[in-house]
C-alpha cells in the first residue's frame, strides 16, 4: 500500500544559476548541492560537479550508490583498477562498496551531476570542502598547513559518512 502523501515535504526545484545554491571547493573541484538530504528527508543528493583538467578525487569506496552523468567535456573513471572513458550524454553508476574514483584527463573542463543514494555525501562536502561565492568562483588559497588540515579532516569524518580512502 502507498502511504498518504506528506504535505510537510515541499516541490524542489535545483537550478545551478539559483543564488542560493551553495558551492563548496574540494580537491580542486567545484562542488554545487542543488539537492541536498535535507530536502529529500535523506534519500538521496544530487550534486552538480565542475571538474578542472587534472581534477578529481583519490581512490575511496562508500556503502551508498553513486551515479554520475556527465553533462560537459569527458572524465576518466577507475572502477575496480579498470580505466574507462566517460564523454558527454552518458551516464555511469558506481555501485555501494566498489573501489573507485575519477579524473578529468581531458585538457579541459568537464562538469557532470552526481546522484548518491541514500544521502550524505552532500553533509560531507559541506562539511571538509571551503563554500565559494558561486560556480566560477577560483578555490580559495590553501597553505600546506590548511591542505593538510582538509585532508585530515577528510580522512576523520570518511567513516562517519560511510566512505573509506584507499
Amino acid at each position: 500500500m502507498i502511504p498518504d502523501d506528506d504535505p510537510s515535504r515541499a516541490l524542489t526545484v535545483a537550478n545551478p544559476d539559483d543564488p542560493a545554491t551553495t558551492y563548496v571547493s574540494l580537491v580542486g573541484n567545484t562542488y554545487g548541492m542543488l539537492i541536498t538530504g535535507e530536502q529529500t528527508n535523506g534519500r538521496y543528493c544530487l550534486i552538480d560537479m565542475r571538474v578542472p583538467d587534472g581534477g578529481g578525487p583519490p581512490p575511496h569506496r562508500h556503502d551508498f550508490e553513486e551515479m554520475f552523468t556527465i553533462l560537459e567535456g569527458e572524465i576518466e573513471f577507475t572502477f575496480r583498477g579498470e580505466k574507462h572513458l566517460v564523454r558527454a550524454g552518458s551516464t555511469i553508476n558506481i555501485p555501494a562498496n566498489a573501489p573507485h574514483n575519477f579524473r578529468n584527463v581531458s585538457g579541459a573542463p568537464a562538469r557532470m551531476l552526481c546522484m548518491c543514494t541514500p544521502a550524505g555525501q552532500d553533509e560531507y562536502f559541506m562539511r571538509i570542502g571551503d563554500v565559494v561565492e558561486g560556480k566560477d568562483a577560483p578555490p580559495p588559497p590553501l597553505t600546506p598547513d590548511e591542505l593538510a588540515e582538509r585532508r585530515h579532516r577528510a580522512a576523520e569524518l570518511a567513516s562517519t559518512y560511510r566512505s573509506e580512502f584507499l
